[in-house]
C-alpha cells in the first residue's frame, strides 16, 4: 500500500550493551535503512543504547512520536538483560502478557532441543495487543504492536523479519537514486551543487568527498521518488560538471 504524497519515516533504537562497547559491530542499521527505502520509508534517526529500561523508555517514545514507525532490534531474547519487551510495553503503557500462540511456535521448535524452560519462554512475552512476526530461523517471533516493531539483533535474524514485513507498511513512493563521480573538490562546486537542488524541487543531492591516489573527488548521490525529476536532476548536474570543465563518471567512482 503506498500514498506517494506523504513521506514516510521510521526511527530505529538498536538496543545493547555490546554495541556501545564494541565488542558487537551494528550491520542492522544499514539493512533495515536499505529495506526500508524499498517499502518507501525514510529512516529518519538512529539512537543507540544501552540495557537499561529508563533509556529504552525514551529513546522509544522519542523516535515513535517523531515518526510514523518505529523500529528497534536487540534485547528480545531469553536472558534476564534481554528487556525491551518491558520497556516498550512500559513506553506504551500497557502489560506484557505471554502470547499464546508464541509460546505454541516455541514449543514445537524447542520440542527436540530439551523443551519449553523458563529462559525461552520469556521470548513468548509481548505488550499486550501486540502480533507476531515469523521467525523462520530460530523460532522465537517478532513482535508488532500497531506502528512499533521489536526484531532481534542477530543481523540475519533481522534480515528474516524484515522479509515477513515486506510490502505490510504503508508507505511512499521508494526513493531512486543515481551516483556521479568526479574529480573535483566538493568546494569547487558548492553553488553548482545548491543551484542544481533548488532548480528541482523534488530532489536531493548528498554530496561525498574521498582522497585517493594523491586526489581530491567526491561523489554526488542524487535522490528522488520521481524517474523524471532524477533525470533531470542529474542531466543539469552533468552538464554543469562539464561546462565547468570537470571530467564525471556516471555510476560514481
Amino acid at each position: 500500500m503506498t500514498s506517494p504524497e506523504k513521506i514516510w519515516t521510521a526511527g530505529l533504537v538498536v538496543i545493547g550493551d555490546e554495541i556501545l562497547s564494541g565488542r558487537t559491530h551494528d550491520k542492522n542499521i544499514a539493512q533495515v535503512a536499505s529495506w526500508l527505502q524499498v517499502q518507501g520509508i525514510r529512516l529518519a534517526e538512529v539512537r543507540v543504547v544501552p540495557d537499561d529500561q529508563d533509556r529504552i523508555i525514551e529513546a522509544v517514545n522519542a523516535l515513535r512520536d517523531a515518526n510514523d514507525y518505529l523500529f528497534t532490534t536487540g534485547g528480545i531474547g531469553p536472558t534476564h538483560d534481554d528487556i525491551t519487551v518491558d520497556a516498550v510495553s512500559a513506553a506504551l503503557d500497557v502489560p506484557v502478557v505471554i502470547h499464546e500462540d508464541a509460546r505454541a511456535l516455541l514449543e514445537r521448535y524447542y520440542s527436540d532441543k530439551g523443551g519449553l524452560n523458563e529462559g525461552r519462554l520469556r521470548m513468548a512475552r509481548v505488550p499486550e495487543g501486540a502480533d507476531l512476526i515469523p521467525n523462520r530461523m530460530s523460532g522465537a517471533p517478532g513482535i508488532r504492536r500497531g506502528n512499533v516493531i521489536l526484531m532481534a539483533g542477530v543481523p540475519h535474524i533481522t534480515a528474516g523479519m524484515l522479509d515477513a514485513l515486506t510490502g505490510k507498511l504503508e508507505g511512499g513512493a521508494p526513493l531512486l537514486t543515481e551516483t556521479i563521480g568526479c574529480w573535483v573538490a566538493e568546494s569547487e562546486i558548492a553553488n553548482l551543487l545548491r543551484e542544481t537542488e533548488q532548480a528541482h524541487e523534488n530532489t536531493q543531492i548528498g554530496s561525498y568527498p574521498f582522497f585517493r591516489d594523491g586526489k581530491v573527488g567526491a561523489n554526488f548521490v542524487i535522490r528522488s521518488t520521481s524517474e523524471e525529476d532524477l533525470k533531470s536532476c542529474v542531466d543539469t548536474l552533468c552538464d554543469g560538471l562539464a561546462t565547468s570543465g570537470y571530467d564525471f563518471t556516471p555510476g560514481g567512482i
